[in-house]
């Protein structure tokens, strides 16, 4: 059970820290609507997927959409792409996606496709520093640890990230997540956060 001063001093920071980042990356969504705007890949800016939150409440995540329009569909509907995705830790290898877009390679490689989620943020669906928010699929490899796995919020930044994002799969990848939620602190917390962002700059298993 995490403390009540902890999850409170967390929400406040999440609530502020969220408001603060859209403030400052309010120029990259102009800049991501007028590319979506034009060439062959127009569409919508934001992709939105659903994704199990705490206590098992399902959400919407945003991001800047990185994939063609009607992406889950193509996927969903071939049977030899979905089967790779879901042996692959529930994505696709780097290079092989035929869904992502030029521009959305380059989104997903910096991490900027990751903003839209202090959306989430805000809205209280996620934190700052947490789990990464799964597909309902994805609980299978928790087996009877699911219910401590979704005892804290999921976040944009976590534990996972920091040790080596998609370069860490399941099974392994529930003993990183679940490492967090036994030691979770407002000192691990910062740790994780700063360690996300070295990855962000560095690159690190970004897909």
């Amino acid at each position: 059970m995490h403390d009540s001063i902890y999850i409170g001093l967390k929400r406040v920071t999440d609530v502020v820290l969220s408001f603060v980042a859209l403030l400052c990356f309010s120029p990259l969504f102009l800049i991501v609507l007028i590319v979506d705007s034009i060439g062959k890949n127009k569409g919508p800016v934001f992709y939105k997927q659903k994704r199990v939150g705490k206590s098992g409440e399902k959400f919407y995540i945003y991001k800047f959409r990185s994939m063609v329009v009607n992406a889950e569909e193509k996927l969903y509907s071939n049977k030899k792409l979905y089967a790779q995705y879901v042996a692959n830790s529930f994505k696709l290898p780097d290079g092989e996606d035929p869904r992502i877009t030029k521009f959305g390679s380059v989104l997903r490689k910096s991490s900027i496709d990751e903003i839209p989620q202090f959306i989430n943020i805000l809205k209280g669906e996620m934190s700052i520093v947490g789990p990464r928010p799964v597909v309902e699929r994805e609980l299978e490899y928790y087996g009877d640890r699911v219910d401590e796995f979704l005892s804290v919020k999921p976040g944009a930044m976590g534990y996972w990230q920091a040790m080596g994002r998609s370069t860490i799969e399941y099974p392994e990848r529930c003993d990183v997540e679940l490492y967090y939620v036994q030691h979770a602190s407002l000192l691990f917390d910062v740790k994780i956060f700063f360690k996300n962002v070295i990855s962000i700059f560095k690159g690190t298993g970004a897909y």
